[in-house]
């Protein structure tokens, strides 16, 4: 899925009340990262981003990973196509192996 793509998705699938749509991000979540973390999110290109391999991790780290990426590394910053609320519930969502 490339970067329009998943606008669209995200357009296509309007949250409630200003609340993350769980349903899209888990989406994004299991497509979009899972296409470089593995679609188990065992790991491949990027590592293990279950929620053992990350639970040494605060949210607002996660939070800013997913936001602003990590520079000299394949992992983007999605802050251009995400809200601090939707980076917020995918880092808890990573953490817990659970929707928030």
């Amino acid at each position: 899925m490339n970067r329009v793509t998943l606008i669209l998705a995200f357009t296509a699938l309007p949250a409630v009340a200003g609340e993350p749509d769980a349903l899209a991000l888990e989406r994004l979540v299991r497509q979009d990262c899972g296409s470089c973390h593995g679609l188990t999110l065992k790991g491949g290109l990027g590592p293990d981003i279950r929620p053992a391999a990350l639970s040494h991790y605060k949210t607002d780290t996660l939070k800013a990973v997913i936001l602003d990426g990590i520079p000299g590394t394949p992992m983007p910053p999605w802050r251009p196509l995400l809200s601090d609320s939707e980076a917020g519930w995918i880092a808890e969502y990573l953490l817990t192996g659970e929707s928030p």
